[in-house]
């Protein structure tokens, strides 16, 4: 390609475009096209059809073929002035004659080639770029490569400063262009196609428009170090005034809101939700921003413009019933499917279109409902662990990444303590069927955990969690002995004191319940007295929850490994419930003895360290040397 560009005009690419028209149009005649004229007048843009495609129809046989036989040119682009016409044609006449000539040499070899003109294209393109060597249909992140649909979510953590940005802002383009691997190769990774990604605020942020807040009522207002972390992201990637304009606009109108605060004295929860959304709608400003800067295509949006919307309910707003059909109206219509919309998460607005928040879990929820409403292959939700993992990883440093859960097995997770997604926030992706993959944006490479809805029904135990900080209340009344309405009795008590209850055993005259620390003391006294008009009761604190996510249907299996191995180490077990879940077998134990009880388990169901065997569908087991004495004492004294 010879290009002559002159200067102070857009001339080349009119030039492309009004090619890449005339291309349609073959013919072997050489113009001079004046219709698009760059800023001096002596300057237009020639070029020579046949050069630019190297071939022409033939009406008599209905298919592309070639007055050279080979494609060996590529395209002429000239733009000239009219003293240098002259001696351009002179040069492309003189190339013509001289393919002319070797064209009638082969002929004979090349016309089995044109009979096939898409091979005979992709060929000529391999040779003009080695990039292109294999096929279409195989290149990543062509159009021809098969992509799948997604939404991603991104959480504070991920997106705590500009290099957290520029990471996760390449890893969505890696994962649309998926790159060579080390030797230059393809990737064999499915590109993918996100219809969304949703993005919490940047860091602590939301925590520091709390604190703002307070200190708003205190009679200070300072957004300071909120305002240097946005805009020194800005910086560090150049990005555009338009950006740093909407982003500045936003920070000025929450110091505003705070001035308010500080002059009534009065922060509402609808306030408070006004307050912390300032946080994710600056940081999808400028995540967009930056995708667009590294040739991501890509808008950025509020979750009302999408179609989010709620109940009145602030801080804890739930989804309005046809909120997805919503969602997939608003895409259809607003938005290329082709450009990512960056979507804040946690936040929608209600039918007086006031913003709420979605309370929590709220990102996740988002994600998970514009998936259901476009009903992409997957939602993806990146963390900063390998996915869902069999334990603790704080605790135990063996805890190892679980391929695939399903959605109860999931939910139970998530409610006993585990980094998952909250259960409120798999609902629309259960419901629509949808597969939910956890990853690590710090190690994208790994292939994370699949929920969906039927796990992995061969696992005996699928992970260990525990819930710390819990109280185990028992109740016990004689004088109900054989009488109905005790258990309508107790719950009437926790109704009116508005106490929820975690882990729940029952017996015709008792009744054992845990109650997390959130709960307040003051309700907690409350209901005792309430209760001890037909129970007494008996609080014991400092207790743990320690749940096995496992296979109910092996309960026996389980539960001989784990009482053998909490009798084996002084392990006590208070309170144990095998309810109506079919993946939850919970035990309660003092707090003090919770990590050793985890890490004994974890040995024996994930380790294949067991020092006191397992079980596994009525097979005998192995003591190690080390439990064979004891267990010999313990049973000679069961004799005696």
């Amino acid at each position: 390609m010879f290009i002559n560009r002159p200067t102070g005009g857009d001339g080349s690419l009119a030039a492309f475009l009004l090619i890449a028209s005339a291309a349609m149009f073959p013919t072997t005649n050489t113009n001079v096209v004046d219709a698009f004229r760059v800023p001096s007048s002596d300057n237009r843009i020639m070029y020579n059809r046949r050069s630019l495609t190297g071939t022409y129809i033939d009406d008599d046989r209905g298919i592309i073929s070639s007055p050279q036989s080979r494609f060996k040119r590529s395209a002429l682009l000239f733009m000239v002035g009219e003293e240098e016409e002259g001696e351009v044609q002179e040069e492309m006449q003189e190339e013509e004659e001289e393919e002319d000539e070797a064209t009638e040499d082969d002929d004979s070899t090349d016309s089995e080639e044109a009979d096939d003109p898409a091979e005979a294209v992709t060929s000529y393109k391999s040779k003009l770029n080695p990039r292109r060597a294999f096929p279409a249909a195989a290149r990543p992140g062509s159009s021809a490569t098969p992509r799948i649909d997604v939404t991603m979510k991104f959480g504070g953590s991920s997106l705590a400063n500009s290099e957290c940005v520029d990471r996760v802002t390449k890893l969505i383009r890696d994962r649309i262009r998926p790159p060579p691997d080390e030797d230059g190769n393809a990737s064999e990774e499915v590109p993918v196609r996100p219809r969304a990604v949703i993005c919490s605020a940047m860091g602590k942020t939301t925590n520091s428009l709390l604190a703002a807040g307070e200190m708003a009522l205190e009679g200070r207002v300072d957004v300071e170090a909120l305002r240097t972390l946005h805009l020194q992201t800005i910086r560090d990637f150049d990005l555009p005034p338009t950006t740093q304009n909407e982003v500045e606009r936003l920070l000025d109108e929450c110091q505003d809101m705070l001035n308010g605060v500080r002059l009534i004295q009065e922060l509402s929860p609808k306030s408070l939700d006004q307050l912390v959304s300032y946080g994710e709608r600056c940081s999808v400003r400028i995540v967009a921003a930056r995708l667009n800067q590294i040739g991501v295509p890509a808008q950025a949006f509020d979750a009302w413009d999408v179609g989010v919307m709620t109940d009145d309910n602030y801080g804890d707003a739930k989804l309005m019933d046809g909120t997805i059909d919503v969602i997939k109206e608003r895409f259809a219509s607003r938005i290329d499917p082709d450009v990512v919309a960056v979507v804040t998460g946690f936040i929608g607005h209600n039918t007086k279109g006031r913003i709420t928040t979605l309370g929590r879990g709220g990102s996740d929820l988002t994600a998970t409902a514009i998936g259901a409403a476009l009903k992409v292959h997957e939602v993806q939700v990146w963390k900063d662990v390998d996915g869902i993992l069999t334990a603790d990883p704080r605790l135990v440093e063996n805890a190892i990444p679980v391929s695939q859960v399903s959605y109860d097995e999931a939910s139970e997770l998530a409610y006993f303590g585990a980094q998952v997604l909250h259960p409120i926030a798999m609902q629309p992706a259960l419901k629509a069927d949808i597969p939910v993959r956890v990853k690590n944006s710090y190690n994208p490479s790994a292939p994370g955990s699949v929920i969906d809805k039927t796990g992995n029904p061969d696992r005996m135990v699928t992970a260990i969690t525990c819930k710390r900080g819990v109280t185990l209340m028992d109740i016990r009344s004689l004088q109900m002995l054989g009488a109905y309405g005790f258990l309508g009795a107790v719950f009437g008590c926790f109704e009116k004191n508005k106490i929820s209850v975690d882990v729940l055993a029952s017996s015709e005259v008792s009744v054992s319940v845990t109650l997390d620390k959130k709960q307040r003391e003051e309700d907690i006294d409350a209901l005792c007295r309430d209760l001890g008009s037909c129970a007494e009761v008996e609080l014991h604190r400092g207790r743990a929850i320690l749940t096995l996510i496992a296979d109910v249907g092996r309960s026996s299996d389980v539960l001989a490994t784990v009482f053998r191995s909490f009798s084996a180490h002084g392990i006590k077990v208070e309170m144990m419930s095998q309810g109506a879940s079919k993946v939850n077998i919970s035990f309660i134990v003092r707090e003090d003895q919770i990590d050793d009880a985890i890490l004994k388990l974890h040995s024996c169901f994930f380790e294949d360290k067991c020092d006191v065997g397992m079980i596994e569908s009525g097979q005998s087991f192995d003591l190690s040397p080390s439990c064979q004495d004891e267990y010999e004492v313990q049973d000679d004294q069961s004799i005696a």
